[in-house]
């Protein structure tokens, strides 16, 4: 039986989004029986972060791994319950009477009919949320019984759902309403640190850097725990006056500012905050219940912080938290759900990796498109690929490192990483400004081989293995200051263990360079600038290869490195510009045939991608007329631009909106569908 789960956006990309419908991090599940198949979010594939539309890419790309098309697949099921999303839909038909209401089951048929060209209508399922989310964390522990919590920001009204797990089966005990959201708690609150929506994250960096008792008392009155594992958060207008009084209102950063050092004290008094209430649940519920082991799920167990401190209070013996633990999580989850519904039990092993995406093609294909970039790169083959890669390593090089199937979830766990050495602490500088160009503060995630990790980080006796860089872990003290690029200001790490029998290569990499510098330990974060998702594709990967500051490239077997040239270079005017499908082309007039302005614009909102960026009348009628079939040169020459500097200023204009993820360059041996 093949199940497809999904989790989706309700448009597609060319479409505007439907903003009271605000699904996010869209993505596909390919179940074979209790075999995944494929597991991929949509982000990898249309480049756009947190994707909001329907996952049309990631769909496709699981069926073409098992050679099937839609109308083969027996069940299509979505992490959301069938009567609570076509009340959303209905609510939205109210609001906008020019959008006629349509069933839940009849809008998904509709956009896989399509997409897809085929009826599935009928084969449509339905999973409450929290059922999706705790089966997804469950059926992935190896655990035969178990407490099982979910909390998240919200879905089928609910933000939390606790329950157990015996002998396979998973029984609610209790419940969460969305008014008790954690993660729509402390998101708004990120907005006094200058962040929003998916920067939640950061704020949980940020808080080791300052002291969290200084707004103690403040947040003692923005909520308040309650027994039996409940709690209370105070309505936010409340909350807002007592945000006034301390002055947080008024002392509120704007993005891109300097923090002070009342910003870094509310993020660790946030974070010391949420650390309480989910103390306060599992605490409860393991006294109540007296289950030894825990699975966490729901976009709240994204928090590693969060994770470590319940690793390290000893309730429990073993915790599972599901890699993909936000909402493309729940899509694997729901189809775990339905396929026991339908008589087939979900695994009872536990998920080993996530190396469930797209593959890399073979290496003459590498050879192939490596080839088509080769105006702009150089490479070679490498007869030993972790030997060789090791050296340039342990010799200082930043490298972008890319191999077999990428990771299905937010993390890069060696896959599609950008990998350097763990020690010197100018490392995180280094990287930064040469590809993240984020804040200074953030911390770097280490790499390390699972046999040796005891003797860096602090373990606990029944868990020893961490493969999916979701627990916050104390560095050994005598390591600190020698693993400088990976240990945070309070002396921890996110700490990703690596087995030999789970990913060969990477764990020769790792084994490589501890064999030259006693350290078998990598500085690994994801192969990705920050204005675009986790790379995917050999040509993702040379794209932000070429547009950030790395020093080499490995992708299979092959070293792949700059020529050095200027964006203005001719070889650059030599690819071919086009938009991808959510992006389109405006042009606003003030009347009377004025031109007020020129833009590109996305079809998501601000919280997914750059929404509006403004781009000269030159660029905007060039990329009018690109198909992806001609150059840019080609295109210059048709205008009539034949000034060599006025060229290479366009040129340069177009390799700024590539860095950007605002357009697509592409050789023309490798021109097509660019969307």
């Amino acid at each position: 039986m093949y199940i497809l789960g999904i989790h989706s956006g309700l448009s597609l990309e060319e479409e505007d989004g439907r903003p009271g419908f605000a699904q996010h991090d869209g993505a596909a599940v390919l179940l074979r029986d209790r075999e995944i198949v494929a597991a991929i979010e949509e982000e990898r594939l249309n480049r756009v972060k947190h994707s909001n539309f329907f996952p049309s890419r990631a769909i496709r790309s699981c069926l073409d791994q098992a050679g099937l098309a839609l109308g083969q697949v027996d069940r299509v099921v979505v992490d959301i319950s069938e009567p609570f999303m076509d009340t959303l839909l209905n609510a939205r038909a109210l609001r906008h009477p020019s959008e006629p209401f349509q069933s839940a089951r009849a809008l998904l048929g509709g956009l896989l009919a399509r997409e897809f060209q085929v009826d599935v209508a009928e084969r449509i399922r339905f999973c409450h949320h929290h059922h999706a989310h705790a089966a997804s964390a469950f059926h992935a522990s190896g655990f035969d019984r178990s407490l099982v919590v979910t909390l998240d920001g919200d879905g089928d009204g609910l933000c939390g759902m606790v329950l157990v797990a015996r002998e396979g089966r998973l029984q609610p005990l209790h419940e969460y309403p969305e008014a008790k959201s954690l993660g729509n708690w402390f998101t708004p609150l990120c907005r006094i640190l200058g962040y929003t929506r998916f920067d939640e994250y950061k704020v949980m960096g940020l808080a080791p850097l300052g002291d969290p008792a200084v707004y103690a008392d403040l947040f003692r009155r923005l909520y308040r725990l309650l027994p039996d594992g409940e709690y209370e958060i105070f309505p936010w207008g409340m909350q807002l006056a007592e945000l006034h009084r301390a002055g947080l209102l008024a002392g509120m950063r704007g993005r891109g500012e300097p923090f002070t050092q009342a910003h870094r004290d509310f993020a660790a008094a946030l974070q010391a905050a949420l650390e309480d209430v989910g103390l306060h649940v599992v605490r409860h519920f393991r006294a109540a219940t007296g289950e030894e082991n825990l699975c966490l799920a729901g976009g709240v167990a994204h928090n590693c912080s969060l994770n470590g401190k319940i690793l390290y209070s000893g309730l429990f013996r073993r915790i599972f938290v599901q890699p993909a633990a936000h909402d493309a999580g729940a899509a694997l989850g729901a189809a775990w759900r339905i396929l026991q519904e339908e008589g087939v039990e979900p695994p009872r092993e536990p998920m080993r990796h996530v190396y469930l995406g797209a593959a890399l093609p073979g290496r003459d294909e590498i050879q192939q498109t490596l080839a088509a970039w080769s105006g702009l790169v150089r490479f070679r083959q490498l007869p030993r690929v972790a030997e060789s890669t090791a050296a340039l390593l342990a010799e200082g090089a930043v490298v972008g490192w890319v191999q077999g199937r990428s990771e299905f979830g937010p993390r890069a766990l060696g896959h599609r990483s950008i990998l350097a050495d763990p020690r010197p602490a100018a490392n995180k500088d280094l990287i930064n400004r040469m590809v993240k160009k984020r804040e200074g503060y953030r911390p770097f995630a280490p790499s390390v081989v699972q046999e040796r990790a005891g003797e860096f980080f602090r373990l606990t006796p029944d868990q020893t293995e961490f493969p999916f860089m979701i627990f916050v872990l104390e560095v050994r003290p005598e390591w600190r200051q020698a693993l400088g690029a990976v240990t945070h200001a309070d002396g921890t790490a996110r700490v990703h263990t690596v087995t030999r029998g789970d990913d060969p290569l990477y764990w020769e990499l790792l084994d490589e360079f501890g064999r030259r510098t006693g350290v078998p330990m990598l500085l690994n974060t994801s192969f990705n600038n920050n204005a675009e998702p986790i790379v995917d594709s050999v040509e993702d990967a040379l794209i932000c290869y070429l547009t950030t500051g790395l020093h080499s490239l490995v992708v299979g077997d092959w070293l792949v490195e700059k020529r050095g040239l200027a964006d203005s270079d001719p070889a650059w005017a030599a690819l071919a510009p086009s938009l991808r499908r959510h992006r389109k082309l405006v042009r606003r007039s003030a009347g009377n045939g004025n031109a007020e302005g020129y833009s590109i614009e996305c079809t998501a909102n601000e919280y997914f991608c750059e929404p509006k960026v403004p781009v000269p009348e030159v660029v905007f009628f060039l990329l009018l007329a690109a198909d992806g079939r001609r150059s840019a040169a080609e295109l210059m020459a048709e205008r009539g631009i034949e000034e060599e500097a006025r060229q290479q200023e366009i040129t340069a204009g177009l390799v700024d909106l590539c860095a950007r993820r605002v357009i697509v360059l592409r050789p023309l041996a490798a021109a097509g569908d660019s969307g």
